[in-house]
């Protein structure tokens, strides 16, 4: 398989999947400002969205949109556990916080606040006002719960996790919801997510 990634951009959530799994593939790092991938190739080539993640599949398909990659990704090992079993109730409740995470935070909130087309009103107001409406919700389902779903840790939060990183960049002060902070700071400390982050930072600083 072949991920094509940005350094910490929502393409971090297929990684941190990836080695949960102890899942075997090859990385290739894309601009997705200039479009370029690490070798000067033209990315539009690879996949005309021109956005992350991309996985080449191991039957050689290019699939794209992140609530699909790791969806597919989960279920190349499926007793892992990172996707409940398809058909179950469980699972419907998986792409339920995966859409919820793709469409109301990933892209009503860090959008918006990162991308340079939107003007200072409507970033000021997903800080004070979308933000602190999608924060009180997660933190009221996970106050006494470790992962989105009581099946354990899945898919889902590796994505959260992904998002919630962007905070601080964000000019969004995690520390106002104590039960994101602490939900953030758990998920940090599972091995795969730490040496996902910790390898990406590293290339993220490579890029600036």
């Amino acid at each position: 398989m072949e991920l094509y990634f940005c350094p910490m951009t929502c393409s971090l959530a297929t990684r941190i999947a990836l080695y949960e799994l102890d899942e075997p593939a090859t990385f290739h790092m894309v601009n997705v400002v200039t479009k370029k991938m690490a070798d000067g190739g033209d990315y539009f080539q690879i996949n005309p969205k021109g956005q992350v993640p991309a996985l080449r599949t191991r039957e050689g398909v290019l699939l794209t949109e992140g609530p699909a990659v790791l969806q597919y990704v989960a279920d190349l090992k499926p007793e892992r556990g990172l996707a409940p079993k398809a058909g179950t109730l469980e699972r419907y409740q998986l792409q339920q916080w995966l859409n919820y995470i793709s469409t109301e935070v990933h892209k009503q909130i860090f959008y918006t606040i990162f991308s340079p087309q939107w003007p200072a009103e409507a970033k000021v107001f997903v800080r004070e006002q979308v933000a602190p409406a999608k924060y009180d919700f997660l933190s009221k389902h996970l106050d006494g719960r470790e992962f989105l779903l009581d099946t354990g840790f899945t898919v889902a939060d590796a994505y959260l996790v992904t998002t919630l990183n962007w905070c601080g960049a964000a000019g969004i002060d995690l520390g106002r919801w104590p039960v994101m902070k602490a939900y953030l700071d758990r998920m940090k400390a599972r091995p795969a997510v730490g040496r996902a982050i910790t390898e990406e930072r590293a290339l993220r600083e490579k890029m600036a």
